[in-house]
């Protein structure tokens, strides 16, 4: 690893970044890892079975099925966290599938995309090294496919002066409200924002919020506060310490601040909501509110399945992507490509797999669309940002990267609930609210250029 070479005012800067931002908030996975490494693409054996006897051709990743791509690589990489308590590498692994997929049917023009990933522990120094050595080392030519907790902060200057457009799964909020990061997911924040829409939709007149006490939960709640402010809800904010030692306890508390005609809304991992939620369960406090709701993280059949059928319908939780077994083709292809290539998604199927398969598709799509044969930072780059209009059935509404000062382009969301041990969607695509400064932004930006999310892009798989 390369150390960072900054000034004092530098590593000033940095650490106070790190103060904004929520470090093992909603979307942290469960894994463990005290030692960082430098991955090169995986691939090969089973990762699973498929959901849905109607199974994707693998064929269609690329452009030439069955013709192995031979000739020069295009390197790409990426920067993840992962670290104890909080493992992100699926997004990456999940992309490193696909482009494996794509590497055995044509590759891109005869080029086979080689990846390369660097794991981390939110550390800025570290980071910031990790990103020098991609481009001056690893000699990539885009930075995809990434999903970490600071890397936005530390890293999006330097991307910038590179003219780099990173395709990432972020967290901080640098990775939506700057002109270099585009992700398909749309972060704790704009998630939290729309489950207390949810909450709200099933009746509630009150909200008590909770959160994982970690540095950076003030930037977090800002959103929920500003929608329930704008839907003339009050709402009552916490932060618990985590791991959660006393759950019952914060269960009471949360009912208790909600009242009988309110709702509870968590953003927690889920192994944690999952403690509160079976704490309210043991206590029978779950029918006490009009609801209960979660942001992204909860949008696993792990949580259904733990929960059981009596919070079937109950418990309401903001998906920023489809639920993994719909039968759209797109999703038929990820369930594809992960039984053939995604022996190292430990995750499985899931939400931070779904978005490496997702940001997988776009840099192909980018790549494809360059003309000449030419793959450097400047070309890769070019074609990153000119994405628009990309469609797929993972997502409410299409896509876009485009050339703007912020990029929330996913910004309508599903609603899901247990059902049976699965997670089913409730309520269809409902945009977030624009309460939300960030959420009124974008909406701007799209309204000036409709062209950014109308469909236009055909998908490959479809």
């Amino acid at each position: 690893m390369r150390k960072h070479l900054g000034s004092r005012k530098t590593r000033s800067v940095l650490t106070l970044l790190i103060l904004a931002i929520g470090l093992s908030i909603v979307v942290s996975a469960c894994g463990s890892s005290n030692k960082s490494s430098t991955t090169s693409g995986g691939g090969g054996g089973g990762g699973g079975s498929s959901t849905t006897s109607q199974a994707a051709d693998v064929t269609k990743c690329g452009t030439k099925p069955g013709v192995k791509a031979t000739g020069t690589p295009i390197k790409l990489g990426a920067i993840v966290t992962k670290q104890p308590g909080t493992d992100f590498t699926d997004g990456a692994t999940m992309a490193d599938a696909y482009f494996h997929c794509v590497n055995d049917n044509g590759g891109i023009n005869g080029h086979p995309i080689k990846y390369k990933w660097y794991e981390e522990q939110t550390n800025p120094a570290q980071i910031a090294g990790f990103a020098h050595k991609l481009i001056q080392t690893d000699k990539v030519v885009g930075i995809v496919g990434g999903f970490s907790i600071i890397e936005c902060s530390v890293d999006h200057k330097y991307w910038e002066s590179l003219g780099i457009y990173e395709l990432d799964a972020g967290i901080a909020p640098e990775c939506w409200g700057t002109s270099n990061s585009a992700p398909p997911n749309m972060g704790p924040r704009y998630s939290s924002d729309g489950a207390v829409q949810g909450v709200v939709r099933a009746g509630a007149k009150k909200i008590a919020f909770d959160q994982s006490n970690v540095p950076g939960t003030g930037y977090i709640v800002a959103g929920p506060q500003s929608v329930a402010k704008a839907l003339n809800v009050p709402i009552t904010t916490f932060k618990d310490n985590v791991p959660i030692q006393d759950a019952n306890s914060i269960a009471l508390k949360l009912v208790q601040a909600a009242g009988s005609d309110g709702g509870v809304v968590l953003n927690f991992t889920p192994p944690e909501a999952l403690k509160i939620l079976q704490a309210a369960q043991q206590q029978n406090l779950q029918d006490r509110v009009k609801a209960w709701a979660c942001s992204t993280p909860c949008n696993t059949d792990f949580v259904a399945k733990a929960l059981g059928t009596q919070w079937d319908g109950k418990l309401l939780v903001n998906a920023e992507l489809n639920v993994t077994d719909n039968n759209g083709p797109q999703t038929r292809l990820y369930r594809a490509v992960f039984d053939k290539y995604g022996s190292k998604v430990s995750g499985g199927l899931g939400s931070f797999s779904q978005m490496g398969f997702v940001m997988a598709q776009q840099t192909v799509m980018a790549l494809e669309s360059i003309k000449g044969n030419t793959y450097d930072i400047k070309t890769v780059n070019t074609a990153i940002k000119n994405l628009k209009g990309f469609k797929t059935d993972m997502l409410c509404k299409p896509w876009y990267y485009g050339q703007a000062p912020l990029h929330i382009p996913n910004n309508t969301d599903y609603t899901t609930t247990p059902n049976h041990g699965k997670m089913v969607i409730k309520d269809g695509c409902i945009p977030i609210n624009a309460a939300d400064p960030g959420i009124a932004k974008v909406r701007s930006i799209e309204q000036k250029d409709p062209s950014l999310s109308q469909p236009g892009t055909t998908v490959p798989g479809a």
